[in-house]
């Protein structure tokens, strides 16, 4: 991993052009005062010196941009400045060039030099001993060591913490991302399913209230309009009980995302709720029968798990909405049925014909609410019109697994 260049290609960075400028008058102060590491060798002019600091002054302003055109510049201007009696500001500035050429260029660069940097002072140490034969020849490899592996090194460890906090950071903002997709996922999770409870709670009351409303509206009967507003108060009764156990699930600090209101319904409440859409329905020329045909329960049977057992609910209790507001006059019937593979399954048949529109206006949502239910628990959902012993009909039929995928998380 290799961090980008700070600055634009070509354009030295600032910090580069303090160290070359700096370095360049430095190794120019030393040289008119004669400072010198030695005297020139193979004859050279001693004035050779000032080029291989101006170059080395160069490579140091590409030390960010181009790090390895500066090493390739730099090794050269070393070279000359050695022959030619070696300023120790051009030594200084071929280590930080070294340094720089491992942190900022490209991996496999980070990777081999320095090793070569090491076998470079291996292999001049040995041919310096090979030559002078005297035991300064240590000096001489641990100076060339201190100009090659020394800053080689120093730059790969720079490099990896680099690397590693980079690495870290990116983690942490990955983190913190993963973070936010699943809060942001169980905001809509838990907002989904409070639609859900709202719908399930008032729809079939508010519908009822709805059709009979309409009812003690256009029927001149007194007696008739009596029934209505029976049924009416009845609803309105029933529907704001169920929302404040709905609300104060909501207020209560200590609930959490599986609660379910105090008075959860269960299977047992199906009879009930037949009644009541019968009672509703009984102006609108629909019948009601509800069939249990599951096994009898036996002393250590277990009962339906809970979640399965309200979404069953649920599901009757929608369907018989959507059949006051939309079948036509006939019997709508419920059915419990165990299947084969212990899974719970519940069918729901009413009558189905083109209507000039709904008893009761509705939203679309119930259907929705029902197929995510059931998809909550692993089952399966299908609903539309089918064909039916007694003609066409609109079929509503749910697959609830013994063991929810709600319980198993």
């Amino acid at each position: 991993m290799s961090a980008p260049s700070p600055t634009a290609p070509g354009r030295p960075h600032r910090l580069d052009v303090l160290i070359a400028g700096g370095g360049l008058s430095v190794g120019a102060l030393l040289w008119v005062l004669g400072l010198h590491g030695g005297p020139p060798l193979f004859g050279l002019p001693a004035a050779l010196t000032l080029l291989a600091l101006t170059v080395m002054a160069i490579a140091e302003l590409l030390r960010r941009t181009a790090p390895m055109a500066a090493l390739a510049l730099a090794v050269p201007a070393l070279a000359l400045d050695i022959c030619t009696g070696t300023l120790v500001a051009t030594v200084l500035m071929f280590t930080d060039v070294v340094y720089a050429a491992v942190l900022y260029g490209p991996p496999a660069a980070a990777r081999r030099l320095p090793v070569h940097s090491a076998l470079v002072t291996v292999l001049a140490t040995v041919v310096a001993a090979a030559v002078w034969h005297s035991p300064q020849v240590v000096l001489v490899g641990i100076g060339i060591a201190l100009i090659t592996m020394a800053p080689a090194w120093t730059g790969v460890i720079t490099r990896n913490h680099r690397d590693a906090a980079q690495t870290a950071r990116l983690r942490a903002e990955q983190t913190a991302l993963l973070a936010e997709m699943d809060r942001t996922q169980a905001i809509a999770g838990e907002r989904a399913r409070m639609a859900r409870e709202l719908h399930d709670l008032v729809a079939n009351h508010l519908s009822a209230i709805a059709i009979h409303a309409t009812a003690a509206q256009t029927i001149d009967d007194a007696s008739a309009t009596r029934a209505a507003l029976g049924v009416i108060r009845e609803n309105s009764v029933q529907g704001l009980a169920e929302m404040r156990r709905l609300i104060g699930l909501l207020r209560d600090p200590q609930a959490t995302a599986g609660d379910e209101p105090a008075a959860t319904p269960t299977l047992d409440g199906l009879e009930a709720l037949v009644e009541q859409a019968r009672a509703n329905g009984a102006a609108s020329g629909l019948a009601f029968t509800l069939d249990d045909a599951r096994r009898p329960a036996g002393p250590g049977d277990p009962k339906p798990p809970a979640p399965v057992a309200l979404a069953a609910y649920r599901i009757v209790q929608e369907s018989l909405t959507n059949a006051l507001k939309h079948a036509a006059p006939g019997e709508v019937r419920v059915r419990l049925a165990d299947a084969p593979d212990g899974a719970l399954t519940v069918t729901v048949r009413s009558p189905y014909a083109h209507r000039p529109g709904p008893r009761a206006p509705g939203s679309g949502a119930g259907l929705v609410g029902m197929r995510e239910r059931i998809a909550l628990l692993g089952g399966e959902f299908e609903a539309g019109p089918a064909r039916g012993p007694d003609g066409r009909v609109w079929l509503v039929r749910a697959a609830l697994p013994a063991t929810g995928e709600e319980e198993q998380r």
